[in-house]
């Protein structure tokens, strides 16, 4: 139980750090040299979609990181639970007000504070994918100590 608990923990980690550090090196960037208003039309579904993906993975490699630690893995194990963990809170926090204020109806697409609000957002979510690398090296680390 523990090895699962520990390989899980770190496959999460590792996927959710390698799509959030793809979406701030690749396809940000890309979506923002389209011009704004195309890239805030392209930025809601991709953002919708990748929401699924990556709350599940940052959920399941906190709750497999501290069941990790609570079978006897380490402190590591909640070190790293805890990263991967705070992506939620700062997702809610601090990501969500950019989120809602990029999907308001009515938003004027092509506007300056819309390309403003996708700068900002990529700032924030550049903390989620430090989150993530971070929560993986320690994972990583405890799986080869």
């Amino acid at each position: 139980m523990l090895q699962t608990a520990q390989f899980l923990a770190t496959l999460c980690a590792t996927l959710f750090a390698g799509a959030a550090i793809y979406i701030n090196l690749v396809e940000h960037p890309a979506r923002m040299g389209l011009g704004t208003k195309a890239a805030a039309t392209e930025w809601a579904p991709s953002y919708k979609r990748a929401t699924v993906m990556q709350a599940s993975l940052a959920v399941l490699s906190f709750i497999s990181g501290f069941v990790a630690w609570l079978l006897g893995g380490g402190f590591g194990w909640l070190a790293g639970g805890i990263l991967i963990g705070l992506v939620v809170p700062f997702t809610f926090a601090a990501i969500m007000p950019v989120n809602d204020a990029l999907l308001a109806p009515g938003r004027d697409l092509a506007s300056p504070e819309t390309r403003k609000l996708l700068e900002r957002w990529a700032r924030l979510h550049a903390v989620r994918s430090g989150l993530g690398l971070m929560a993986s090296v320690v994972y990583v680390a405890m799986s080869l100590g």
